[in-house]
């Protein structure tokens, strides 16, 4: 089986997805790449359609919000949109770089490639199997309009949901969604505080502000401190430097705050905290759970986000808290209610399947060596 795996740059957890699956598919020698599928297209298309994103959802999250309703609003597995016309007009180029470097199976964790990957195959045939990966506990919209050989998707409870939008049963392959093995194979909390030099008796919350550093932070840390003595607070801050330079302004070097960059070890400070706040997005979400943390969802970006967070929050998985008072009180009690604690992270265990990527691949493979399937 040769790979192709097909992302884009509108937010981390597409790619955070499709580096689970590369990762996967390294791990057994089997030949892969990864690339963004927006690269296809016309020079700069990929940079604008993720600056684009990331400009809306980040500055205007309400418009954000409105134009996912919209969209959801108007999918529909009778009609194509606007989405996959777009996309449409790379799908030729890709189609032939897939036959051309001899890619029998082609991973999508994003909409946009299988758009495209749906135009090719009705327009120009093709052997090649190609499968859609969902990375949010939701069907986002315009995923009926897709025809992947099957869907790869987060739990069996969103089987009628997928069902309702169009999508035949049939298609649905509950696998999870992929994280890297570094995340259900992590370090024990002490080991990896010695490791990442952070006190061994405070109560640690770590404060995860998503790949581009949604959100309007800074007041929380300071909540969290005044609520106990014995608290600090890590804030990944991703590649959002602003939000970095404003906490360090506020905060100093006392180190009951720490604000860092974007980091690799992100499974190593998840594994060293007692309690994670996060704003909901699927990956990181499905992260913390494969780890066993405590979750506290924030403010989510309207759309996807919603769902996720209240996925989370029906399986018993998270806590959701909005608005800075509230996300303090509800870190300050969860900090010490060692048996919400337990329950919530037995939850996880029970509904996250923290080996997606290797069922995905284990699926791939089987259809791949098997004629018919």
């Amino acid at each position: 089986m040769k790979t192709l795996i097909l992302s884009c740059n509108t937010g981390g957890g597409h790619n955070t997805a499709g580096r689970a699956l590369l990762e996967e598919l390294n791990r057994r020698d089997l030949p892969a790449e990864m690339l963004d599928a927006l690269s296809f297209g016309r020079k700069h298309t990929s940079r604008i359609v993720s600056q684009s994103y990331i400009s809306v959802a980040s500055v205007t999250p309400k418009l954000f919000g409105g134009i996912y309703h919209l969209g959801d609003f108007i999918s529909s597995s009778h009609r194509k949109s606007p989405v996959y016309l777009a996309n449409a007009h790379y799908a030729e180029t890709l189609h032939r770089y897939i036959v051309e470097n001899g890619f029998d199976t082609v991973l999508c964790p994003h909409l946009f490639p299988a758009e495209a990957l749906t135009w090719a195959r009705k327009k120009l045939g093709g052997t090649y199997k190609f499968y859609m990966v969902a990375t949010d506990y939701t069907c986002i919209p315009f995923t009926e309009e897709t025809e992947p050989d099957a869907f790869f998707i987060p739990h069996a409870d969103l089987i009628p949901e997928y069902e309702e939008k169009g999508v035949p049963r049939d298609k649905l392959l509950v696998t999870g969604i992929p994280v890297s093995r570094r995340f259900p194979e992590h370090m024990e909390k002490a080991a990896a505080r010695q490791a990442l030099n952070l006190s061994r008796s405070a109560h640690i919350c770590l404060m995860m502000t998503g790949s581009m550093g949604f959100g309007d932070i800074l007041p929380l840390p300071e909540k969290l401190c005044a609520a106990e003595a014995d608290v600090q607070v890590i804030v990944l801050t991703g590649s959002n430097a602003e939000m970095r330079k404003r906490l360090a302004e506020r905060y100093g070097s006392s180190g009951r705050v720490i604000a860092l960059p974007f980091t690799d070890r992100v499974a190593d400070y998840m594994a060293a905290c007692d309690v994670m706040l996060s704003k909901p997005g699927g990956l990181t979400s499905t992260e913390a759970a494969a780890l066993n943390v405590p979750l506290i969802h924030t403010d989510p970006i309207p759309g996807c986000e919603t769902r996720n967070a209240a996925f989370f929050q029906e399986h018993g998985m998270s806590l959701r808290a909005v608005g800075t008072e509230e996300i303090a009180q509800t870190a300050a009690s969860l900090l010490y209610n060692a048996p919400l604690q337990q329950a919530m992270i037995q939850a996880q265990a029970k509904t996250i399947n923290a080996y997606a990527a290797r069922d995905a691949i284990d699926l791939a493979l089987e259809r791949c060596t098997s004629p018919g399937v």
